[in-house]
């Protein structure tokens, strides 16, 4: 049995987190709190999480203030349930997975997981946390086929069956798997994870097994559900914050729904962390988003009207947010981009087209379109040589890199290129130059654009005038992306464009799934990661050794059960997709601009990505403060 102060096969729990008793510390009152509430010592849990801001190279911070920032939509209020990042376990910032919300974790044999929550932790309404809570989920909301007809979810299967679930105590329960579940601790981490606990005493209430059925009439007709089961999910919101009477354990909460355009957050006083030096956090009052045209926020930025921000800005931005740091009092600064590309062409290789099928599974062909790329010529052009010309691939930060992973079949060489193409047989030109494929249509490429993105479109144009070197021809089609995935769904996309592998920096640790063909909604290959999400009754079987390969690979994986294990399937599915070209990526260790206006603990450095990451929730958000508090 593994004793879990840092996770599964990951290193032992930094020691910038500790535990402690709350008598262990003296604990501050947060100044402008609610009297009516508790005191401090009596909102935290009893085993609090203490973080050692100055063993991280931070500064003990100061209680107030409102963080202002931008969004582009009314529903991004849900990221600041992805920025506050309080999880059962999450990623720190060496991507170790350590307990937060949990008190802690033992794991046997890869398939027996008992969970230890903190004793005296509350919900923000101050109602206790604990095993009930997970049981409700379980029992009550994943294994009920009303709520949940599709079943139990893949992260709670293992070998296609589903664990035993115990209580063991009140703030402890147990999931027991027949074979190893690697898949289960790191979803839990995610930046949008599965939240396997609830509220119970809140959710109870719309559930028919529970509550008073004239009390659930009534409530779902105020809703306009036609049952139960549509109330109990309308109020059952712990990701999107549309709910603002739902109990939350992040660190700021909404409160109110009374404007959809600008969203008031403010501060969890029962949240679990505490710094060393007995104050509860967040240290900021306040999170206030408010809405803005997407294309705006750049240069509203620029003017100041922002104190943290990341959102809607990219790469082109940073000479504009450069020019109005002095007159507006804020830093930009350049955060590296944990993608595995910024810009990734995808062949599609279930295309329906059987001439166009076969071309896009030759190898040989994927080489010469890369080979045909000048990627140092796209870096200097679009990211003033900031960025690493190569493929798309894990980088540097990652402890499974490899330098020949970015390099190989990347450099620009059009002889090697064209020699690929005349040996595959498509020696046949138009009068122009362009190449005829095997049926006598001119070998010309429509890469289709989600259109919302002119960086992408300039880099293709580039690629274009490149690709012509090699006889073949380049069109851009900018389109949605709704559009986009529906003709993936049908075949008829033949290439896209799209940015890279959302994870750049993995650890063994972590599911290799953009790296086999088991998601519907990857470009490259629909076909099979329907089949495989649909466990064949959609899509088509892979019959490409390659994807068969990866599948393999995949599944096991999934039963493995140890840290060497899992570094060899990585480094075999990575290899293979640096040797089959599968994604074409350009440019990759691209910087994001975070703007920074009076707020300190922001790292200057560091890197911004979706999973792991959350954007700000690995840098722990709620440790930032407001200067001059």
């Amino acid at each position: 049995m593994t004793m879990l102060k840092g996770i599964g096969a990951a290193v032992a729990l930094a020691a910038t987190l500790t535990l402690a008793p709350a008598s262990a510390l003296d604990l501050k009152e947060t100044p402008g709190i609610d009297g009516s509430l508790p005191p401090v010592a009596d909102r935290v849990p009893a085993e609090m999480l203490v973080v050692d801001l100055p063993a991280k190279g931070r500064v003990t911070g100061k209680h107030g203030g409102t963080v202002n920032t931008l969004v582009g939509r009314s529903k991004d209020v849900r990221l600041i349930n992805v920025w506050g990042y309080a999880r059962l376990v999450g990623y720190d910032e060496e991507l170790n997975l350590v307990p937060d919300i949990l008190h802690d974790v033992e794991v046997e044999d890869g398939r027996v997981f008992t969970l230890h929550t903190r004793e005296g932790h509350k919900w923000s309404d101050g109602h206790p946390f604990g095993a009930e809570d997970l049981r409700y989920y379980f029992e009550d909301i994943v294994s009920n086929e009303q709520l949940t007809p599709s079943g139990l979810p893949p992260f709670l299967l293992a070998n296609g069956k589903p664990p035993k679930f115990e209580v063991l105590d009140e703030t402890t329960v147990r999931y027991t798997w027949e074979d190893p579940n690697p898949l289960f601790l790191p979803e839990l981490a995610k930046s949008r994870p599965p939240f396997i606990y609830r509220p119970a005493h809140y959710l109870k209430q719309f559930h028919d097994k529970y509550g008073d059925p004239a009390f659930i009439e009534t409530a779902a007709a105020e809703v306009k559900a036609r049952s139960w089961a549509p109330l109990h999910g309308k109020k059952d919101d712990m990701y999107n914050a549309r709910n603002s009477e739902l109990p939350s354990l992040q660190p700021w909460i909404r409160l109110s729904t009374d404007s959809d355009r600008r969203f008031v957050l403010e501060r969890n006083p029962f949240y679990h962390r505490v710094d060393s030096a007995g104050q509860q956090l967040p240290y900021v009052d306040k999170v206030i988003m408010t809405v803005a045209d997407s294309k705006l926020i750049p240069a509203k930025t620029q003017a100041g009207e922002t104190n943290l921000q990341a959102r809607n800005l990219s790469f082109a931005d940073i000479t504009v947010l450069k020019q109005g740091e002095a007159q507006h009092d804020y830093t930009t600064a350049l955060w590296m981009n944990s993608k595995g590309s910024e810009i990734s062409i995808l062949p599609n290789l279930t295309v329906k087209d059987p001439v166009w099928r076969d071309l896009m599974r030759d190898k040989r062909f994927r080489h010469a379109l890369s080979l045909g790329i000048d990627r140092q010529l796209i870096n200097k052009v679009l990211f003033f040589g900031l960025g690493t010309p190569g493929n798309d691939t894990v980088l540097p930060a990652s402890p499974l890199f490899k330098a020949d992973y970015v390099t190989r079949y990347a450099t620009f060489d059009v002889d090697k290129a064209n020699a690929l193409l005349d040996e595959i047989g498509l020696t046949d030109r138009r009068d122009d130059g362009i190449r005829l494929l095997s049926d006598g249509r001119p070998l010309e490429i429509i890469v289709e654009t989600a259109g919302e993105s002119q960086t992408q479109a300039d880099a293709l144009e580039l690629v274009a005038e490149t690709w012509k070197e090699i006889g073949i021809k380049l069109f851009v089609k900018p389109s949605q992306r709704d559009i986009l995935r529906e003709r993936s769904v049908t075949g008829d996309l033949v290439m896209s464009v799209w940015s890279g592998f959302e994870n750049g920096i993995p650890t063994s640790e972590m599911p290799p799934e953009d790296l086999a063909p088991v998601r519907g909604d990857a470009l490259v290959w629909h076909a099979w990661g329907d089949h495989y999400e649909t466990q064949g009754e959609g899509g088509e079987e892979p019959d490409w050794q390659p994807a068969v390969r990866l599948l393999e690979l995949y599944q096991e994986w999934l039963t493995s059960t140890s840290k060497a294990q899992r570094e060899r399937i990585w480094t075999e599915m990575l290899d293979i997709h640096a040797e089959e070209m599968i994604h074409i990526g350009l440019v990759s260790g691209v910087r994001q601009p975070v703007v920074i206006k009076g707020v300190q603990n922001v790292p200057v450095e560091a890197f911004y990505g979706w999973d792991p990451g959350a954007h700000f929730g690995i840098h722990r958000m709620d440790e930032f403060f407001l200067a001059g508090k």
